[in-house]
């Protein structure tokens, strides 16, 4: 059984920093792309970051310069550096890894809540 456990989260004052983490543990095999969500209350899930396998990043315009997404392969772990954080970046937010070997996979965490106000 895969398991997905994020940590990180928490209150922060706008301007402030967070760093999120998501480690995959149990039956896992190869992974591809890892991936950040966000959502809140009424509106859909938001895809925030992308990281390949080799590193090449994507992310949504409105966390572009600053948010960054890593990954330590070694260890099955991502991470979300947020900088500069603003009341709008308060969500839960989802980490999500692709399993392609042995089979076609998606995994998410559990989510971990990001408050960003004074």
């Amino acid at each position: 059984q895969v398991q997905l456990v994020e940590s990180g989260g928490g209150l922060v004052q706008p301007g402030g920093s967070l760093r999120l983490s998501c480690t995959a543990s149990g039956s896992i095999g190869t992974i591809s792309v890892m991936r950040w969500y966000r959502q809140t209350p009424g509106k859909q899930r938001e895809l925030v970051a992308v990281i390949s396998k080799s590193g090449t990043t994507t992310y949504v315009d409105s966390v572009r310069g600053r948010f960054t997404i890593s990954r330590d392969n070694a260890k099955n772990t991502m991470y979300l550096q947020m900088n500069r954080l603003k009341p709008e970046d308060t969500a839960v937010y989802y980490c999500n890894v692709a399993e392609v070997v042995p089979s076609s996979r998606n995994y998410w965490g559990q989510g971990t809540q990001v408050t960003v106000s004074s």
